[in-house]
């Protein structure tokens, strides 16, 4: 009997398959008003060292709990950079709907949830909750694929 050793790009794939988003995200959530200008949004970018922010806000749905309504990128404010009169706020520039995930998902499933959706940020939801437990990015996934083949 002979065995068959893998290739790098199938240890790969199978990591990614079987790791979940809950071993690899950033845990909570850096977060500002929709009433936030860009330079705050900025700012909080730069210290919190983060590529997105949440923007919260009431529900619409009628009850009194703050929830994330849309997601600021990197990019979201650089677009706004370019045209300053036109997004003057989180409410504003918030990329909506938020892309969710659960903690359970496998990171196979999250890359391709950002893929389809062509985000780099998805929040990540405790579904018993229904409550932001983190943040998984696309260099999180890029992580998980450059991990020395074990």
């Amino acid at each position: 009997m002979t065995a068959t050793t893998a290739t790098p790009a199938e240890r790969r794939h199978n990591r990614a398959g079987t790791m979940t988003v809950a071993e690899v995200m950033h845990p909570g959530i850096v977060s500002c008003s929709e009433a936030a200008s860009p330079a705050e949004i900025a700012r909080i970018m730069v210290t919190c060292r983060v590529h997105c922010v949440a923007v919260m806000g009431l529900s619409r749905d009628g009850h009194k709990d703050p929830v994330i309504w849309g997601i600021v990128s990197d990019l979201d404010l650089l677009e706004a950079a370019t045209d300053p009169a036109s997004q003057t706020s989180a409410g504003d520039l918030a990329r909506q709907p938020v892309i969710s995930i659960r903690p359970t998902a496998s990171v196979r499933e999250a890359a391709r949830a950002m893929v389809d959706n062509r985000v780099t940020h998805l929040v990540v939801v405790n579904p018993d909750r229904v409550t932001p437990v983190g943040v998984l990015s696309s260099l999180d996934v890029a992580g998980v694929l450059a991990r020395e083949d074990e």
